[in-house]
C-alpha cells in the first residue's frame, strides 16, 4: 500500500480533550463520516488535494482519543484504507477495538483496518532513506523463539545497513518487521528486535518470519 496522508494533531493542535467512552466515540465517528466526512474526504483524494481535508479527520479522530494516529492509504482490496493505530499503546486498544467494531462493512471504495496492516508481499518494497534505496528482499533475520512467552526475538540485516547513520538503522531495523507482520502482530508477538551488522547464519527471510510468528500466534491465541 502506498501511504499518501498520514496525520496527527502535526500542523494542527485541537484543543484537549478527555476521551470519550470508546463504544459510544465510535458510534459518533461513523455517524461524522457518514454525513460529513466521507463525501469531503472522497472528494479530496479524487482531486488529489487531501490536505484540504486534513484537520477534519485530525477533529474527528481526537475526538475518540487524543493519542489516536490515523491513516490514509491505497487499500489492499478497495480503493482507499482508513487506519486507526493505538500505535502499540494497549490503553488505546478498547478504542481501536470498537471503532472498527462500529465500522461499515468494506466496499469497493473504502476498507478500514484497526492498526497498520501487513504489506501484502514485502518482497515488493523497496524503502527509500536519503540517497539509499534498500529493496526489502535483502534482508534476513535470526529468529530465536520464546514459546513460553509466546514472542519472537529477532536480529535483522541488510546488505546496504552499514551505509547508514544511527537513525537510518533504527528505520531499517523496524520497518521490515512493521510491514511484514503488522502493526498488531508485530507488537504482540516480537521480543527483543536487534539490529545485525552482519548476516545470521541460518537466516530466514521475511516471508519466512511473518510464517513463523503467524504460526506462533495461532498456537498462544487460538486463532
Amino acid at each position: 500500500m502506498k501511504r499518501f496522508l498520514r496525520k496527527l494533531r502535526g500542523g494542527f493542535e485541537p484543543d484537549p480533550v478527555e476521551p470519550a467512552d470508546p463504544r459510544e466515540a465510535a458510534v459518533l465517528f461513523w455517524q461524522r463520516w457518514n454525513d460529513e466526512l466521507l463525501p469531503q474526504v472522497s472528494a479530496a483524494l479524487g482531486d488529489k488535494d487531501p490536505g484540504r481535508v486534513e484537520n477534519l479527520v485530525v477533529e474527528a479522530v481526537t475526538a475518540i482519543h487524543p493519542n489516536l494516529q490515523f491513516a490514509v492509504e491505497r487499500g489492499q482490496q478497495a480503493i482507499y484504507a482508513l487506519v486507526l493505530s493505538a500505535q502499540g499503546d494497549p490503553d488505546l486498544r478498547p478504542y481501536t477495538d470498537a471503532w472498527l467494531a462500529a465500522a461499515p462493512d468494506p466496499g469497493p471504495m473504502w476498507e478500514f483496518y484497526d492498526a497498520v496492516p501487513p504489506v501484502p508481499d514485502p518482497n515488493e518494497v523497496t524503502v527509500n532513506l536519503g540517497a539509499h534505496r534498500l529493496p526489502l528482499s535483502q534482508v534476513r533475520l535470526a529468529a530465536l523463539i520464546d514459546e513460553e512467552a509466546g514472542l519472537v526475538d529477532v536480529a535483522v540485516f541488510h546488505p546496504g545497513i552499514a551505509a547508514l547513520d544511527d537513525a537510518g538503522k533504527a528505520a531499517m531495523t523496524f520497518l521490515p518487521l512493521d510491514a511484514t507482520l503488522g502493526e498488531r502482530l508485530a507488537g504482540d508477538r516480537l521480543g527483543r528486535v536487534e539490529t545485525a551488522d552482519a548476516e545470521p547464519e541460518d537466516a530466514i527471510t521475511l516471508v519466512e518470519l511473518r510464517e513463523l510468528v503467524r504460526e506462533l500466534d495461532r498456537r498462544h491465541s487460538g486463532r
